[in-house]
């Protein structure tokens, strides 16, 4: 492993960091005390701030010569979620906790911001960090892109991470091309005639309804998306009634499609819209059905994520580097992938030899070494695409 000097001199204020924002989580555009240590932060190290973008958004700029801009994300969100791990830097804050790995990204982009300041020598151009709110399902890319940031600061080419525990520490993933999935939110309200649970024949049952969408939806990608391609229709919530012994007048379905391709995409919804209207049709029951897009496919750039690629060699030989990974979940830096070049990639996270704790779960926690590996990798990324000073 070769973790450049300038990284390995922060190891172990990169945990600090990461356990000071993980005892303090703060949910989705509400990220006040984590904006303020950022911008705070970055003005120490002689950064240009700009705050309160997206609300609690910040972004710091360091100017150094002739040269391309170049971005680097960390999304700051954390989840509502009670924590169950028993670690001293466990969330102080009930109900809420970083269980995404969102508290490591920021420790990296603080380092970062360290490393790329205290070594302006090593490069020219302008380094632009943003410190993202509302990663999860709130669209806080989007919402800073509508504010402008994009136009403002016109980023040529724009970098973020992601801290993974479904790989190992030591091995980090960076493939050209579709990686996260667009995603859309569904509701369906299906509404029939209730009556008596005795007397089924008097009523249209909507819970009958609700049980046949289910079940059809299941069609919608077996049968209607090519095998080679891929496609997730998922019901996540169904909700019908209050009594054992009353057939109810409605039922609630709610659910999430994920897509990669545009064209998949467009026939994923409409067929969804089909079942969901003909089946209830059947039933002699109506339906209201309503659609919301959340985020596009995650789509980066080949030139960019081949230099990542390199620079992951770089960092931890041939053996560290993994291509090829693509997963259904959603990642609102696609908004800033549709209008600007660039490169997310994954960093394995996962303590070896452990059980895996996934993401979204109250006992999900990091092998901290990725924080260097992280920031190491970033590090070097940055110096592949910002000129040598002087040169």
């Amino acid at each position: 492993m070769n973790i450049p000097e300038e990284i390995r001199s922060l190891e172990a204020q990169l945990i600090i960091w990461r356990r000071d924002f993980h005892r303090q989580p703060e949910l989705g555009l509400e990220e006040k005390r984590t904006a303020q240590i950022a911008a705070q932060t970055l003005r120490t190290l002689g950064y240009e701030v700009h705050e309160g973008i997206a609300r609690t958004g910040v972004v710091g700029l360091l100017r150094n010569g002739d040269g391309p801009t170049i971005m680097v994300r960390a999304d700051m969100d954390a989840l509502p979620i009670q924590e169950e791990n028993s670690v001293d830097y466990a969330s102080q804050r009930p109900g809420m906790m970083h269980a995404c790995g969102h508290d490591g990204h920021v420790a990296i982009l603080l380092g970062i911001a360290t490393a790329m300041a205290q070594h302006r020598e090593r490069w020219q151009g302008t380094l632009m960090l943003v410190f993202q709110p509302g990663e999860e399902g709130l669209n806080g890319a989007e919402i800073m892109i509508r504010e402008g940031v994009l136009e403002r600061f016109k980023p040529d080419r724009a970098l973020a991470l992601h801290l993974w525990n479904d790989r190992p520490v030591g091995i980090v993933d960076a493939t050209p091309g579709p990686v996260m999935a667009a995603a859309e939110t569904w509701e369906a309200t299906i509404t029939g005639k209730g009556g008596h649970a005795a007397q089924p024949a008097e009523t249209v049952d909507p819970v009958i309804a609700a049980a046949m969408t289910v079940l059809a939806l299941q069609t919608i990608v077996s049968r209607n998306v090519p095998a080679t391609d891929a496609a997730v229709v998922t019901v996540g919530m169904i909700h019908a009634g209050e009594a054992f012994n009353v057939i109810p007048d409605q039922a609630q379905l709610r659910g999430t499609v994920r897509t990669y391709k545009p064209q998949v995409r467009e026939t994923v919804l409409r067929r969804l819209d089909e079942v969901i209207q003909g089946t209830a049709k059947m039933l002699g029951a109506s339906v209201t059905l309503r659609q919301y897009p959340l985020t596009p496919a995650l789509v980066n750039d080949a030139e960019t994520a081949q230099s990542v690629q390199q620079c992951i060699v770089t960092v931890l030989g041939e053996k560290g580097l993994s291509t090829g990974l693509q997963v259904m979940g959603s990642e609102d830096f696609a908004f800033f992938l549709q209008q600007v070049p660039g490169c997310f990639f994954f960093v394995g996270s996962g303590k070896p030899g452990a059980p895996l704790l996934q993401h979204h779960n109250p006992h999900f926690d990091i092998d901290e070494r990725a924080l260097t590996i992280g920031a190491a990798v970033m590090f070097e990324a940055l110096q592949q695409l910002l000129p040598r000073h002087g040169v």
